[in-house]
């Protein structure tokens, strides 16, 4: 009888090999927040830098680098902030769209945009007034008050005419001395013509179907809120800045400080620019 470990007890265990050759997994692969962050550093711009390039807020770039993506609105405008700041950084945004996808329940279904319109409406529109009836009961007055005037104008004037004979020809003819008035000049077609450069001066343009905007300032103050129907334009102008609400968004042509902005924006979606004096460039 022997004291101490067997001989087997010294033999090193077993290894299977098919523990060796697991494939790695994914808990070790980089957040969607991580690598922006890293590519953001890669690229040598401060949150400041990638804030001003792509309109979207520095809390909420800040927020997103640290995957929180509660102030983002939703899974719609956390995938587009995402592939906006991977674009504004240099690198592919549809790995991390899609990264951002399997980890929150899949790609979300586009927001109706009927419905997002009278959730965010501040107050309703004001009935406008009914000028067709003012004018047409306007111009039947007139005719009656011109009417009865020439009627009885056309007999007091023969009955003087006849009283007091012809009246005599005047010989002589004065210059007249009255100077001719100018011209007015033509409107301008946009306001954005003769954009101040120290002021955000922005214009919309609704060509392919009407639109429900709302335009704040800075501090929150309400600029305006309305519908924004089929071939009408509107101009925004503010010292700092201007924060849109932009339904129906693709329909709308964007003007800031007399250059066009080009926006990846998309006909029925819901999307919230904003926009400075120094946006793209001064007019």
């Amino acid at each position: 009888m022997s004291i101490g470990n067997s001989p087997e007890d010294d033999q090193p265990s077993a290894v299977d090999p098919a523990e060796d050759e697991r494939p790695a997994t994914d808990e070790h692969k980089p957040s969607v927040g991580h690598v922006l962050q890293q590519a953001r550093s890669a690229a040598g711009l401060t949150v400041e830098q990638v804030s001003a390039s792509t309109r979207v807020r520095v809390p909420i770039v800040q927020a997103i680098e640290e995957d929180d993506f509660s102030r983002c609105g939703g899974d719609v405008y956390a995938r587009g902030h995402i592939r906006t700041l991977a674009r504004s950084v240099g690198i592919d945004p549809e790995p991390l769209v899609g990264q951002y996808d399997a980890e929150h329940g899949g790609r979300p279904s586009p927001t109706p945009a009927a419905p997002l319109f009278e959730a965010e409406r501040i107050r309703p529109e004001r009935r406008r007034p009914n000028w067709t009836a003012a004018m047409v009961a306007a111009i039947v007055a007139v005719i009656g008050f011109v009417g009865f005037t020439m009627f009885n104008g056309a007999d007091d004037g023969e009955s003087k005419r006849l009283a007091e004979g012809p009246a005599p020809e005047k010989t002589t003819s004065e210059p007249s001395t009255k100077k001719p008035a100018d011209p007015k000049p033509d409107p301008s077609d946009s306001a954005i013509a003769a954009a101040p450069a120290d002021k955000v001066t922005v214009k919309l343009s609704a060509v392919e179907d009407k639109s429900w905007i709302s335009a704040k300032s800075p501090s929150g103050e309400p600029i305006f809120d309305g519908l924004l129907l089929k071939g009408e334009s509107k101009t925004f102008q503010h010292d700092e800045q201007i924060d849109f609400i932009l339904g129906n968004a693709g329909v709308i042509d964007i003007f800031v400080n007399g250059k066009q902005v080009d926006e990846d924006f998309k006909p029925g979606q819901v999307e919230r620019p904003s926009y400075t004096k120094g946006d793209p460039e001064a007019g």
